[in-house]
């Protein structure tokens, strides 16, 4: 299994970062081949403007849809968006570890998303959800926060969590990848920052990296998530009266 880890967080002693060591680690150990996009590291400009695109398919308006699919039709997408896209095309699977930022994932990854996936040439009207470019492809996001568990339920303080990750998933869903159940580091604490004593703290970041290591191992059993497909809408991309999500 070839596997790609995007990795989201500005800091290199991060807990984040020592995740994505984990995940490296483990799957290698298990004879599988991993490729790093560090988006920090590699200066990944995430936001979508005019000039990433040369030629233009029209000076007069820009169009960031339209830029995309011109540009994936004359094999003209800016150098960085042609790499993401060949790991994503070489990977199995596809880990994407981030802290939680203000309810979803940093505005680095967001622009990723926004760049990366580039209309016509990985998602077209009838090439997305179960019929996607990425279908067969695995995806699983690993997350950190700031807040405890105990923060993350129904109704609490922090938000639902599964709500909140819904749309990175979804968006996953869209482009055909079968989306992993989440792997949740609650409760970590940065410089300044504390929802706990210091006491056992250290014991519980490793206990973290082993629950971590141990749910890549498991990658094979693990069911994925169900969103509807395109069986289970009508003609108006409504939901079917007999089609219920499980999530």
């Amino acid at each position: 299994m070839r596997a790609l880890i995007i990795h989201c967080h500005p800091e290199p002693a991060s807990f984040n970062a020592a995740l994505t060591d984990v995940s490296v680690r483990t799957l290698r150990d298990l004879d599988h081949a991993v490729e790093i996009s560090d988006l920090y590291a590699e200066a990944f400009d995430p936001v979508e403007r005019p000039g990433h695109f040369r030629p233009r398919k029209d000076r007069t308006f820009f169009s960031a849809l339209a830029e995309q699919r011109h540009a994936s039709e004359t094999e003209a997408l800016p150098a960085e968006i042609h790499r993401e896209i060949e790991r994503l095309e070489r990977a199995d699977l596809v880990i994407f570890q981030f802290p939680l930022w203000w309810h979803g994932q940093p505005a680095m990854l967001k622009g990723w998303f926004d760049r990366v996936l580039v209309n016509g040439g990985l998602y077209t009207s009838a090439m997305r959800y179960d019929r996607g470019y990425f279908c067969g492809k695995r995806a699983i996001c690993s997350v950190t926060t700031g807040a405890p568990a105990s923060a993350f339920g129904p109704g609490a303080r922090g938000g639902d969590i599964d709500h909140l990750l819904w749309p990175l998933h979804y968006s996953l869903h869209y482009v055909g990848f079968s989306v992993l159940p989440p792997f949740l580091a609650f409760g970590i604490q940065g410089h300044g920052y504390a929802y706990q004593s210091e006491t056992g703290f250290a014991s519980r970041l490793d206990a973290l990296r082993a629950q971590w290591a141990g749910r890549l191992k498991q990658l094979g059993e693990l069911p994925a998530l169900r969103f509807p497909g395109w069986d289970d809408w009508d003609d108006a991309g409504a939901a079917k009266p007999d089609f219920a999500t499980g999530i």
